[in-house]
């Protein structure tokens, strides 16, 4: 039953403040829309917390740079985690695959966010937009959040991490901070059931700027796995199986874009050598 409740509060207030908020959006400047997905996420936060009872903690805000452009790189279990960051700052940015954009109201309220909107197929094309956009986003000085996997991971799992995280490292120059979560055990996914319990969301060591590619991923990835595999409740495991923990997955959507995006980069490969024969 509270699953059910909170579900309806879920989807309804979603439809209810993207309108408002693509009405927000035609004040000038940024701050009155940016207010408005601040109001929604802490609503939302709140019903997570009195309807379905998932009590969520943030913690590790020391780990955050106070000033200049900041790269936060998470762990991606649920609806609910992006939910959750947003609801802890104001104004802040973020990657997203182009598959909102077939939406219009959330495409307009993207392109008045700054988001960094990338095809999800990936490839050079992909990185391109993305350090184009980013760039008007690390100008400002602003927050951007990235899930360096790429796709919800059912809890207890992880995929490929992508390298599109490290090209914003590279462009940006600033630090990158890694998040992990156990929120998954609670909210798996987009799952419809909903498990009460604690949950929580925490901001690890940053990664100060100059690593190379492999040995940037290689950190990164060990940071935000290896902590979000100790933050797991055995407890209260919720949505987990334990016998996901530590299995790589892939599901078949994204093992579609990966065999394209190989497939276009062996294509640019031979016509690349072509070119030089």
């Amino acid at each position: 039953m509270r699953s059910l409740v909170f579900n309806v509060l879920f989807y309804s207030l979603t439809a209810v403040f993207a309108i408002f908020c693509v009405i927000l959006s035609l004040i000038p400047g940024r701050k009155a829309m940016m207010y408005g997905l601040l109001a929604y996420t802490k609503t939302i936060k709140f019903f997570m917390r009195w309807v379905a009872g998932i009590d969520v903690s943030v913690t590790g805000h020391d780990n955050i740079p106070r000033e200049g452009a900041v790269i936060i790189a998470a762990k991606h279990q649920s609806y609910g985690d992006g939910i959750v960051m947003f609801s802890e700052f104001f104004d802040l940015s973020f990657v997203t695959g182009d598959h909102l954009e077939k939406f219009y109201t959330l495409k307009h309220i993207l392109a008045k966010m700054n988001a960094v909107v990338v095809d999800n197929c990936g490839g050079e094309d992909a990185r391109k937009r993305m350090s184009e956009t980013s760039q008007i986003v690390r100008e400002q000085g602003r927050r951007i959040l990235i899930y360096p996997e790429g796709h919800l991971s059912e809890i207890g799992t992880q995929h490929r991490y992508r390298k599109g995280v490290y090209h914003l490292y590279a462009d940006f120059g600033c630090p990158v901070v890694p998040a992990a979560t156990n929120l998954g055990q609670r909210w798996n996914q987009n799952d419809w059931k909903k498990y009460p319990g604690k949950a929580a969301i925490e901001f690890l060591e940053p990664i100060m700027p100059g690593l190379s590619k492999d040995e940037f991923m290689r950190v990164l990835e060990d940071r935000i796995e290896t902590r979000s595999k100790a933050m797991l409740d055995l407890n209260d495991l919720g949505a987990l199986n334990p016998d996901n923990i530590g299995k790589l997955k892939e599901n078949h959507v994204a093992k579609a874009k990966r065999e394209k995006r190989e497939a276009d980069e062996a294509k640019q490969n031979g016509s690349g050598q072509q070119g030089q024969s």
